[in-house]
C-alpha cells in the first residue's frame, strides 16, 4: 500500500471481538485504511500508540477486544527534501562531485526522526542548479554513508555519470578508504583481519551483530597505530566490505568496542578500571563513537585521474587522544 497521509491528530478505534489476537500494527493499519503496516509499525515503535491510556511500543502485541486504541498521527512532511543553508567543510568540488569532511552529529539523509537538518538538505542548498539530475530527480547522489556520529570524508555525486561510476566503485571496493578508531583494550595481534558475517541482532533489531546464520559476509582489516598500556588503542581500519556498523560490530565482537559507542558498548570495560582519574572518566564520558573516516581515494569518474583526500580527527576526538597521550604511558612494542 502507498501511504495516503491522514490529517495530523489522533486516530481512535475500539477493538471488536473478531480482532482478538491480531497483531496491533495490522489491526490499526486496516482500521485507518490509508497507512501501510510498516508505517503504522514505525509509529508504534516511536511510542505513539496507546491502549486504554497505556503507551504501547510493541507492534506484534495481540489486540484485546473491547479495548480502546489510539494512534497519534504526526503532521505529514514533504517527501522531497528541501534546501537548507547548513555549513559543512568542503575538501574538493567540481561539476561532477563534491568531497566533504562530515562533522559528527550531522545526519546524511532524511529519515524518521530526522526529516530535515541533514547533509542532503545542506547539499541541495549549496549545489542548487549544479545538480543536473540523478535518476530523473535534481538531488545529490549519496553513494555511501557515514553514521550520524561518525565524522570524516564522504564523496557525493552531482551528476548521473558520477553517481553511476562511484556507486560501482564502492560496490567493487575499487577505492582506498580508511578509518581511525579509538578502542578499549589492546588487540592481539596488533594487526590483522576480522572476518565474520553481520546481520540483525535477534534480541535487538536496532543493532547489528556477528551472526552464524543469515548474515552478510564482512571483512575488516586493521592495524594498531598507537597503544597506551593495554587499556586503549588507536587503530586504522580498512573495509573490504561495507556492512552497516561493520567496524563497530567487528571490533566489539573481539572485545575492543569503540570508545563512546552508544550502541555496542553496553558496560564499563574491565580495562577501564586500571586507568587513573580523570582520564578514565573522560574516556567513559566521550559522547559519541570515536570513529573518523580519515582517508578516501578514488578515480575521478570523468577524467580518470586519481583523487586522494585525508582528514585529521575533529577537535573532540583529537583532544581525547591528546589527553590520553598526556596521562598514559605508551605501550611497549
Amino acid at each position: 500500500m502507498q501511504d495516503r497521509a491522514p490529517p495530523a491528530g489522533s486516530f481512535t478505534t475500539v477493538a471488536e471481538p473478531a480482532a482478538r489476537g491480531r497483531r496491533l500494527d495490522r489491526f490499526l493499519a486496516d482500521a485507518i485504511g490509508t497507512l501501510s503496516r510498516s508505517r503504522v509499525k514505525a509509529l508504534i515503535e516511536q511510542g505513539l500508540a496507546r491502549r486504554d491510556g497505556s503507551v504501547l511500543s510493541e507492534p506484534a502485541e495481540p489486540v484485546r477486544p473491547g479495548a480502546t486504541y489510539v494512534l497519534d498521527l504526526p503532521a505529514p512532511v514533504s517527501a522531497t527534501p528541501q534546501p537548507q543553508a547548513i555549513p559543512f567543510p568542503i575538501l574538493y568540488e567540481d561539476a561532477d562531485l563534491i568531497v566533504i569532511d562530515k562533522p559528527a552529529g550531522l545526519v546524511v539523509h532524511p529519515a524518521p526522526g530526522n526529516y530535515d537538518g541533514t547533509l542532503v538538505n545542506a547539499l541541495l542548498a549549496h549545489c542548487g542548479d549544479q545538480l543536473t539530475g540523478i535518476g530523473g530527480e535534481r538531488r545529490p547522489g549519496i553513494v555511501h554513508r557515514l553514521d550520524k556520529d561518525t565524522s570524516g570524508i564522504m564523496v557525493v555525486a552531482k551528476t548521473q555519470l558520477a553517481n553511476t561510476a562511484l556507486t560501482a566503485a564502492f560496490a567493487a571496493r575499487d577505492l582506498d578508504r580508511a578509518y581511525l578508531a579509538l578502542v578499549w583494550g589492546l588487540p592481539n595481534p596488533l594487526a590483522g583481519e576480522i572476518e565474520a558475517a553481520i546481520g540483525r541482532d535477534r534480541r535487538d533489531r536496532k543493532r547489528m551483530a556477528v551472526v552464524a546464520r543469515n548474515g552478510k559476509p564482512a571483512l575488516t582489516r586493521y592495524r594498531t597505530l598507537r597503544a597506551w598500556q593495554t587499556a586503549v588503542a588507536l587503530l586504522e581500519c580498512v573495509l573490504a566490505t561495507g556492512r552497516t556498523h561493520q567496524i563497530r560490530v567487528h571490533l566489539a565482537s573481539r572485545g575492543h568496542p569503540v570508545v563512546g559507542d552508544p550502541v555496542y558498548l553496553r558496560r564499563v570495560p574491565a580495562v577501564a578500571r586500571s586507568l587513573p582519574e580523570p582520564i578514565r572518566q573522560r574516556l567513559l564520558d566521550f559522547p559519541r563513537q570515536a570513529l573518523h573516516a580519515t582517508r578516501l581515494g578514488f578515480t575521478h569518474p570523468r577524467t580518470g585521474q586519481p583523487l586522494n583526500f585525508a582528514s585529521e580527527p575533529p577537535a573532540d576526538m583529537a583532544g581525547l587522544i591528546a589527553a590520553i597521550e598526556c596521562d598514559l604511558r605508551p605501550a611497549q612494542g
